[in-house]
């Protein structure tokens, strides 16, 4: 008699897809579980790549999670902040002007040069809000 196929799953039992996490994480910030978010990123800044991503979602709560996740990571680990700069340059792009708003300012709480000299080309962009966010974090880094 023949073996039955392998049913090996492609990832240990006990690991989380990336995916899957995401969307935990999106959900934690949507109920408001900042402090549960800063504790994960403090162990694993990697997720902080996933910044891009968490923007798109078009729960308010979560781009409101994800404000105030930097505001609290500015200061417990600000060394981390750069892995989010690439994800949020790419939303810069967004068609959606309340994506590249959510971009920009979470650039903003970033401040770093890589962040900050992302944003002077969005003084042209289409939505008068996004100029205007784009305007104020250049007046305050004292680039405007």
């Amino acid at each position: 008699m023949a073996d039955p196929p392998s049913t090996t799953p492609s990832q240990p039992p006990n690991e989380v897809s990336d995916e899957t996490l995401l969307l935990v994480i999106a959900d934690f910030l949507a109920l408001g579980h900042v402090d549960n978010i800063v504790a994960m990123v403090r162990q694993e800044p990697r997720y902080l790549a996933w910044t891009g991503q968490l923007i798109e979602d078009g729960r308010y709560a979560v781009r409101l999670g994800v404000a105030v996740l930097f505001e609290c990571l500015t200061t417990v680990c600000p060394e981390s902040l750069s892995l989010a700069v690439p994800g949020l340059i790419e939303q810069l792009g967004n068609p959606l002007a309340w994506v590249r708003g959510e971009a920009a300012s979470v650039l903003g709480a970033i401040a770093t040069d890589e962040a900050l000299a992302a944003l002077p080309p969005l003084l042209r962009d289409p939505s008068p809000q996004v100029v205007e966010v784009v305007r104020d974090i250049l007046d305050c880094a004292g680039n405007g």
